[in-house]
């Protein structure tokens, strides 16, 4: 179940303007490098525009409930389920379902989260509904990317970003997960680290053979604290996964074997050694 505690106090704020105004955009672009507010705020909009509560949105109605359970008729999702791309048979029929009337509220809601996978049959598919929607409809698309969405979708959505949250918050993360103030300084920019490190996880679950030879690219001339962050960034994927309750077990194992690889770097046991027996083991 989503948890909309997450969303952007920002963009949260943002939104309810704009809502309470009535000059909600029919389609978004939110750019968030970790994607967790991002998916967040996305629904808490659709529980904004469907709460029966008082204090709208207030999660706990039954409305609010339905929606970030998943099973609400005018609030669909479309994500890579790990997988490298979107395809257009992921889009199109939500396309079609979304040219019909809302079933019960006065919009339908379409979340595609990893939208930068989206393949060009698929870009060219969501274009049409972007452009002229036929019902009321309001589109999402949340990336880790700005730049790896085709133009003439960017320009058709109204952009959001997240990107100041997620830097003051990953900052409080490391911090916490006992990297230095140092450390974090000589990280910089992690995004290609972040995505990298994404790769692998993809990989890994797909049982690709790709995960070793990216294991070695990683292990490459990593200083210390690229090798935490690496660590770092694979339990925070698994446990975004687990709150979603995503591939729970297999999730659950490679934790295990990432506590384990926690004790091997104690014991001095090399970056590569350990990324070897992950990959290995799992």
């Amino acid at each position: 179940m989503i948890d909309f505690k997450n969303a952007g106090k920002e963009q949260t704020e943002f939104l309810k303007d704009a809502f309470l105004h009535k000059k909600i955009a029919h389609s978004y672009l939110f750019v968030d490098p970790m994607q967790v507010k991002g998916i967040a705020t996305a629904y808490w909009l659709a529980c904004l525009f469907n709460c029966t509560g008082e204090n709208k949105p207030d999660g706990t109605c039954n409305e609010c409930q339905r929606i970030l359970s998943g099973n609400h008729p005018d609030v669909f999702l479309v994500d890579s389920d790990g997988k490298k791309t979107l395809s257009i048979d992921q889009v199109r029929p939500l396309k079609q379902e979304l040219s019909k009337s809302p079933v019960e509220g006065n919009r339908r809601f379409f979340f595609i989260k990893d939208a930068e996978k989206l393949t060009l049959a698929a870009n060219n598919a969501l274009l049409n509904l972007l452009e002229e929607p036929v019902a009321p409809v309001v589109t999402i698309l949340i990336t880790n990317n700005e730049n790896q969405i085709l133009p003439t979708v960017r320009s058709r959505t109204q952009i959001i970003s997240f990107e100041n949250e997620k830097i003051d918050s990953l900052k409080s993360a490391l911090l916490e997960y006992g990297l230095t103030a140092d450390e974090i300084e000589e990280l910089g920019n992690t995004d290609s680290l972040e995505q990298e490190v994404k790769y692998l996880y993809q990989e890994l679950f797909e049982h690709n053979d790709l995960a070793l030879v990216r294991a070695y690219h990683l292990a490459q001339s990593a200083s210390l604290a690229k090798q935490k962050f690496v660590f770092y960034w694979l339990k925070s994927l698994c446990l975004q996964d687990l709150d979603q309750h995503n591939n729970v077990q297999q999730v659950s194992h490679l934790l295990d074997l990432l506590i384990q690889c926690d004790k091997m770097q104690t014991s001095n046991v090399s970056f590569i050694n350990c990324l070897d027996y992950l990959v290995l083991n799992f």
